[in-house]
């Protein structure tokens, strides 16, 4: 009896060392990551993106691709306004596309490997690695790392993120603030690693098409797991965005930059103003179909340009549900009535700066060497030095956010509260 109880002592001894070498340590994760990325030839996943920035939350689907060396194809969603546009690099630089109102920005930058992007795999991994003081727990799945956020907010500390223990593909992704609130919330429907493109799924061309018929997700693998059936919303958030069809050719189109844009610009394009614009080369309307030097990409007016403002009218007055500690309205000046039914609002204390909202008409509009920048389910450009400003369109209306004294990371606070805003 006594010889049996040892023996089975014995095997529960084995069984439980085996139990421990099977289990990784996050060294042993750490090394496993860096060899994935290493080999990493392409992938495509989809989510749901959730913001807790504002009164109330905003869902966004995105759209993932990415294949080696540098092309990348984001495509974003708003699920409540119905809202879709498209951010892809290829070979000929980086783009932003609006294919239902044929327009596109193309600029020279190095996105995004100067800016972190929570739906990004090489960001996440990145993260992981570069945290030394990464936590690691577990759970049936996945592992669940807990390091800090590498985003361009102050308003953004830390971040879980969930990989799974089969693949290390990412399942879900949660950045919380300094008060442990989570702020976005990443759920992935689905990733897959090596995947496989149709030799133009990456084109500029192929990509503004996507917008223009009931076809499917044009930067999509060839298997077609994409739906981009969704309407874009002319103008609306300047975000990494995705094709869709489209039967609003003839709506606004919007536009973003100003008259300080217009006198330092380096080059005319049309549409919103939406990105990393150094050295900007690219970007096309019936204006700038007269200036060869600023056009690259042909986007033309649609028609009925006209008629869509006409009934899209006034917007009234939309404020930001955040502002800066010490920071309040001074007032709301009247602007010239020049029908783009523009509106400003002004604020004074620990900082001072301007929001500007309009309606702009259809017009070619200079820009400035800038950047790109995540406001949160929207991408906006960054303008100027000394005085700095941030642009960005939602809903059809251009907002402009202008000011000498205010930090970059105050700006996308604001921006991003500004995102489920109505006007009064």
């Amino acid at each position: 009896m006594r010889r049996i109880s040892w023996m089975l002592a014995m095997v529960m001894c084995v069984t439980l060392l085996l139990a421990g070498c099977g289990k990784k340590s996050a060294d042993d994760v750490v090394k496993d990551l860096s060899d994935v990325v290493s080999d990493l030839n392409s992938y495509h996943g989809t989510a749901l993106m959730t913001l807790h920035t504002g009164d109330t939350p905003q869902e966004y689907k995105v759209d993932i691709s990415y294949r080696k060396p540098s092309y990348y194809r984001i495509a974003m969603t708003n699920e409540k306004k119905d809202v879709t546009q498209i951010v892809l690099r290829n070979d000929e630089g980086v783009f932003v596309l609006t294919p239902s109102l044929n327009k596109s920005f193309r600029f020279k930058s190095d996105w995004p490997n100067n800016q972190g992007q929570v739906y990004l795999y090489e960001t996440l991994v990145r993260s992981i690695i570069g945290d030394a003081s990464r936590q690691l727990a577990t759970d049936d799945k996945s592992y669940v790392f807990d390091v800090a956020a590498n985003y361009n907010s102050h308003a953004l500390v830390r971040q879980k993120i969930w990989l799974s223990k089969s693949n290390y593909a990412p399942t879900q992704v949660q950045v919380s603030d300094a008060n442990a609130k989570v702020v976005v919330d990443l759920k992935f429907d689905q990733f897959a690693f090596d995947t496989k493109f149709d030799k133009d799924s990456f084109d500029m061309e192929r990509n503004m098409a996507s917008g223009k018929t009931n076809t499917k997700s044009e930067g999509a693998p060839s298997s077609g797991a994409v739906d981009s059936s969704s309407q874009l919303d002319p103008g609306g958030a300047i975000d990494g965005a995705t094709g869709v069809k489209s039967s609003e050719a003839g709506q606004e189109q919007g536009t973003a930059g100003d008259a300080t844009q217009q006198q330092t610009g380096e080059a005319k394009v049309d549409g919103a103003a939406t990105g990393d614009t150094s050295k900007p080369d690219t970007a096309a309307s019936t204006e700038q179909q007269q200036n060869p030097e600023a056009s690259d990409a042909a986007t033309g007016a649609s028609a009925g340009t006209d008629a869509a403002e006409a009934m899209m009218g006034e917007f009234g007055l939309i404020e930001p549900s955040y502002t800066p500690a010490g920071v309040q309205i001074k007032d709301t000046p009247e602007l010239e009535e020049n029908g783009t039914h523009a509106v400003m609002l002004r604020y004074s204390g620990t900082y001072n700066y301007t929001i500007v909202e309009a309606r702009p008409k259809d017009r070619a509009v200079a820009l400035s060497a800038g950047e790109l920048v995540d406001i949160g389910g929207s991408f906006a450009v960054l303008t100027g030095s000394e005085q700095q400003t941030l642009t960005w369109m939602n809903d059809g209306i251009e907002f402009r956010i202008t000011s000498a004294d205010l930090p970059v990371s105050e700006m996308i606070q604001i921006a991003a509260s500004i995102q489920d805003q109505s006007g009064k």
